[in-house]
């Protein structure tokens, strides 16, 4: 008897589970450059003499979907989407370096170019730092530049740190930013290219996500119920028993 309920139990556990993760991605929705998460379980076996018939189960680390989000137009020159394959360097707020898809910068009060959460955006060198009442214009391979007061002249700021590390090697962190398994930053890869005035968006599908998260609680209340059987079943051979 027990069986069904362990098997029911982990099940029911790990639909709460999936369900969370659907609803974190539906939140997100709107999240420039946000990358979903995926949930899987495993059948684990139960180690102990007594529980060689018991399989728990478990999560699978599968990471984050890596399809690319729709495209937006802003028109705004400090907005900028990686094309294709790519990734962003910031600092993280622990002061390592992190990667992000979202490319919608701004102008901090210390004239560093951060991102519009406040995490400075690194360069080649670094950080960047702008000029005061700078308009910059940033080209496809990620160089910054501006507009002299004194003629129609360019002058380089800096350079955006563009990498392109294999999906593998990165890890999603609390902060929501991705990181390298090793810890260790990522060589700038040249042929990263990005573009300026626009944005990418979530590639959460919130229709998809509604519609796992509608499963995922009908099969909820299927577990629900083998448990309210198996009590049903255990309460009957237990009145069998005492009437013998």
């Amino acid at each position: 008897m027990d069986r069904l309920i362990y098997t029911s139990m982990t099940s029911a556990r790990y639909l709460l589970e999936r369900q969370a993760t659907l609803a974190h991605n539906l939140a997100n929705v709107s999240t420039t450059g946000f990358r979903a998460d995926l949930v899987a379980m495993r059948a684990v076996p139960v180690q102990g003499d007594t529980a060689a018939t018991r399989v728990d189960a478990v999560e699978t680390t599968t990471g984050s979907d890596f399809t690319p989000g729709p495209m937006e137009s802003t028109g705004r020159s400090m907005d900028v989407a990686v094309q294709g394959d790519g990734w962003l360097a910031v600092q993280a707020p622990d002061g390592s370096e992190a990667y992000t898809r979202a490319g919608n910068f701004q102008v901090g009060a210390d004239g560093t170019l951060q991102t519009l959460g406040g995490l400075p955006v690194l360069g080649d060198g670094g950080t960047i730092t702008m000029p005061a009442n700078a308009n910059p214009l940033i080209a496809n391979d990620g160089t910054i530049s501006t507009k002299n007061a004194t003629g129609p002249q360019m002058t380089q700021v800096g350079r955006l740190k563009l990498v392109n590390p294999a999906p593998a090697d990165l890890v999603k962190g609390v902060d929501g930013l991705f990181h390298t398994r090793s810890g260790d930053p990522a060589d700038a890869d040249p042929t990263v290219r990005i573009t300026s005035g626009m944005l990418e968006g979530s590639n959460v599908n919130p229709i998809d996500a509604m519609v796992g998260m509608i499963d995922a609680a009908r099969q909820y209340e299927i577990q629900l119920k083998l448990l309210t059987g198996a009590q049903q079943n255990d309460e009957k051979s237990a009145s069998l028993l005492n009437g013998s």
